[in-house]
């Protein structure tokens, strides 16, 4: 296996034509920032320029898929938070139309959780989810005062329609692996002990397959979609800004940290 990327907040490893990009941030549940984001993106350029790449495999190191957004890190923007979101959320556009526009198809391990527009978003971008029994999916956008990001507000309800993705975006249930799979936003839930194992066979088969017809089947997927989740990027990002720079996303977001209920006002 070569290490394409050997160290840093995110790693990329490529053999026999299957990409592993592991998100390396367990101290803070793969938290999303600038840097981060940064990271995640190239590691996704690089998978772009390599010849022959027939598979791409996305998992987090440590506990966590991705806890979404570094709340400590946006928390200590202060007021400078909505234009600090605006480059934050630039970054995750930009990674999540590169993982739709990867002509190889692209895996979502998950253990843990997958939470907020990051790790909910990544998981509703990907091609396929293969989830741990354990693992447990979660928008939470809304909680912290925002709304959802990386292209969520048009995969979600594509894959499990307007009045669920309504309820699960305004509620936040904290869904199981199971039930996510029910919803369909889950191809196939494994033992924790096997998901790594079933990524890659499932990555393997894809490795088998014809490159340049699965390549345009994915491109002709994602274009049905209908509006297209690049349309719906900005406007969701303008919206995460704005909303950031509110009393209610200041207290959504020392909730999180604090370990306790928010309190909305309104403000």
């Amino acid at each position: 296996m070569t290490a394409v990327i050997a160290e840093g907040d995110v790693l990329l490893d490529i053999a026999d034509g299957i990409a592993t990009l592991r998100m390396n941030r367990p101290d803070v549940a793969n938290g999303m920032s600038v840097d981060f984001l940064r990271s995640f993106y190239e590691a996704m350029m690089a998978c772009h320029r390599r010849a022959g790449l027939r598979a791409l495999i996305i998992s987090g190191n440590g506990k966590h898929f991705s806890g979404g957004g570094d709340v400590r890190d946006f928390a200590s923007k202060g007021p400078d938070l909505p234009d600090y979101l605006r480059e934050v959320t630039s970054w995750l556009q930009v990674s999540v139309s590169a993982m739709m526009r990867l002509p190889a198809p692209v895996i979502a391990a998950v253990h843990g959780f997958a939470a907020g527009g990051g790790g909910f978003g990544l998981v509703c971008a990907a091609d396929f989810v293969i989830a741990a029994e354990s693992a447990r999916f979660l928008p939470a956008a809304t909680t912290v005062g925002m709304a959802p990001d990386a292209g969520t507000t048009v995969t979600l309800s594509r894959i499990v329609g307007i009045r669920k993705a309504m309820e699960i975006v305004l509620t936040n249930p904290r869904l199981t692996a199971a039930e996510a799979h029910a919803l369909g936003i889950v191809t196939e839930v494994v033992p924790d002990a096997q998901l790594g194992k079933r990524a890659l066979d499932l990555a393997c088969t894809l490795a088998a397959g014809a490159p340049k017809a699965i390549a345009a089947t994915k491109r002709l997927m994602w274009d049905g979609v209908g509006r297209s989740v690049e349309d719906a990027l900005p406007d969701e990002a303008r919206t995460v800004a704005e909303l950031s720079g509110t009393a209610d996303a200041r207290e959504g977001l020392a909730a999180v940290i604090e370990r306790r209920e928010p309190t909305f006002t309104g403000r």
